[in-house]
């Protein structure tokens, strides 16, 4: 579907597979960490583990979600309860957030080895909004944001972030809460109302609509459109590129300049 980018204020985006690839890195630190620590609860009481299953589990209990929200959410879905602990907890501990940020070292770990790479469609949607002076930004759960961006080449293409510690600092919730859309917005001077956001999770999905966003567009990268549509989605695609037309980039992953290999 061809969209005019060009009837919006401003155009707000998820990061992780919406931006750069990282979501297939978070996906495999969540795995990693949940399957070791089921496999390590299960050896307790004698049981057969049932691991983190992709890209189930992911879409559905932690992707586009605080990193902490994300570990309640699937203890939740596997009836496991655990103390919250604090931010601090080292990652060896059983609680909320030590598993929280054992999975962000595992992330750490993976993105230092394999780089950052940008999705080609999704940074010529930018260039083209930024071409025609449309306001753009970037709306992540992420604590590692700004990093990321960096490493990608792409910071400059945005005029505000709104991240995982922007958001801790501001007191505001997070996805599927639309306030942190809404600031990004706030931020860049332009109304909910004549403006768009992109997002590649349920929970960025449900965010731009409780927000009142004009258009709310996604991409399916897990075989998910169907769940997207339901959660509010006026648009789903597997490349943002497409909605440009003729002007669309080549589809796909690469290494985005700047990025250390």
């Amino acid at each position: 579907m061809v969209i005019d980018w060009k009837t919006y204020e401003a155009v707000l985006f998820d990061l992780d597979g919406v931006l750069t690839a990282t979501a297939a890195l978070h996906a495999r630190a969540w795995k990693r960490m949940f399957d070791d620590f089921l496999t390590v609860r299960a050896s307790r009481s004698g049981e057969i583990p049932t691991p983190f299953e992709l890209p189930r589990d992911y879409a559905l209990h932690v992707d586009g979600l605080p990193r902490y929200d994300g570990v309640r959410g699937f203890l939740a879905a596997r009836r496991i309860e655990l103390p919250d602990g604090s931010p601090d907890d080292p990652p060896d501990r059983e609680t909320v957030c030590g598993l929280g940020n054992r999975k962000q070292g595992l992330f750490s770990d993976l993105l230092a080895s394999e780089g950052v790479d940008a999705y080609p469609g999704s940074v010529a949607v930018v260039r083209h909004l930024l071409a025609h002076g449309i306001r753009t930004g970037v709306v992540s759960s992420s604590r590692t944001c700004e990093a990321i961006l960096a490493a990608a080449g792409l910071s400059e293409l945005f005029g505000v972030r709104v991240d995982g510690v922007v958001a801790d600092e501001r007191g505001l919730p997070g996805k599927p809460a639309p306030d942190t859309f809404l600031h990004a917005a706030r931020s860049l001077g332009a109304a909910p109302a004549r403006s768009a956001v992109v997002e590649d999770a349920i929970a960025g999905v449900e965010a731009g609509r409780a927000g009142g966003f004009a258009l709310v567009v996604a991409i399916d990268r897990t075989g998910s459109a169907e769940a997207l549509a339901q959660a509010g989605a006026d648009v789903v695609v597997t490349d943002l590129g497409d909605t440009l037309g003729q002007e669309a980039a080549p589809s796909g992953p690469r290494a985005a300049g700047g990025a250390e290999r």
